[in-house]
């Protein structure tokens, strides 16, 4: 296979893979010999969610065009249906790669009904009106699930809502309304994270580079050119939104299921601007970049610990930085003149020795 001969975008695509699987196996090394702190080690499969969330979140405003702060929503319904699945499936299958695998398609697509539920009616908006509806949506999740009481016995599972009167023999809890779920399997792996980054940045770039993408795009760039010539402005925005709902879910099934006890508050409208950030400080559309950003900007609370109050300071410094860095037009072509001269010289480089 020679990237020479490959087109742009597939062999950025490439370039994208390569990178993320070098990094797995420089951490996977790194880990076993213990070259890696125990705190660190625990952020790995948060880190990995993070990196998922940041990429769905790319596909609806990145790709698509259109600003949403309700990505944690998303994240909370998969986490919480997921879970519940994890925990129910675990009874009868002892294969915890198996359970996290139903779990993370029950949370994904529970996540992408929500999805369709929420885009039909949403997606008819735009701009700051379509920013504050998904923002009341991931409150009224929040809502929703702080007041949802789930329990499991013999018989099966058991739902109510607003007060707990549910009769079971034998049974426990599973979700106690605001208590959220306690007692989670922590079956999450830096490997299940690996493998789920991966399917979902098989499934971003195959959408972007298929003819559906290209009429998602043609909306973001011209909405009005594109229904001229007959695109479906309505499904096209609800299978980008959707696939990046049901990304959104089984994130939050991974990150969930690293934690033995999960609360509502967890995913908050914070969490959703956090996700924006990472998106944000990447640069829209560019997966690669979401990818950078979720790693560092989520690295760098625990690296700067040991400054005590000042790492906020210095988090919200470097935010500032790469804010203006990423958006700067003069580094951005210093470095496009530097890489040119890099490619120049190496062609050379290689006639000479042909």
């Amino acid at each position: 296979m020679n990237l020479k001969t490959m087109n742009k975008t597939t062999r950025s695509n490439f370039i994208t893979y390569a990178m993320v699987i070098a990094v797995f196996v420089i951490v996977q090394a790194m880990a076993s010999t213990g070259g890696i702190s125990s705190s660190l080690k625990g952020q790995l499969v948060p880190i990995c969610a993070y990196i998922v969330m940041a990429i769905s979140l790319n596909l609806t405003v990145g790709v698509l065009g259109e600003l949403s702060l309700g990505h944690a929503g998303f994240m909370s319904v998969g986490a919480f249906s997921g879970v519940i699945a994890a925990m129910y499936f675990g009874q009868t299958i002892e294969n915890t790669v198996v359970v996290m695998i139903l779990a993370m398609l029950v949370g994904g697509f529970f996540a992408a009904v929500v999805g369709v539920l929420v885009g039909v009616p949403v997606l008819r908006l735009s701009g700051d009106y379509l920013a504050i509806v998904t923002l009341a949506f991931g409150e009224i999740i929040k809502g929703i699930v702080n007041n949802l009481y789930v329990g499991m016995d013999a018989n099966g599972l058991h739902f109510c809502m607003i007060k707990n009167t549910l009769e079971m023999e034998g049974g426990k809890m599973l979700l106690n309304g605001p208590m959220g779920l306690t007692g989670i399997p922590r079956i999450a792996t830096f490997t299940m994270g690996f493998v789920l980054i991966m399917v979902c940045l098989i499934v971003i770039f195959n959408l972007v580079n298929s003819k559906s993408g290209r009429a998602i795009m043609a909306l973001r760039d011209n909405k009005i050119a594109a229904q001229s010539i007959g695109i479906n402005v309505t499904s096209y925005k609800l299978m980008a939104f959707v696939v990046s709902a049901a990304m959104a879910g089984m994130a939050g099934v991974l990150f969930a299921t690293n934690f033995s006890t999960v609360v509502a508050s967890k995913f908050d409208i914070n969490t959703s601007i956090l996700v924006l950030v990472f998106v944000v400080l990447g640069g829209l559309g560019s997966m690669r970049g979401s990818i950078i950003a979720a790693t560092v900007l989520t690295v760098l609370p625990e690296v700067l610990r040991e400054f005590s109050e000042y790492r906020m300071l210095v988090y919200a410094i470097v935010l500032i930085v790469m804010m203006l860095a990423t958006n700067n037009p003069t580094l951005k072509n210093a470095i496009s003149n530097f890489t040119g001269k890099f490619k120049r010289n190496s062609e050379k480089g290689e006639k000479v020795n042909g």
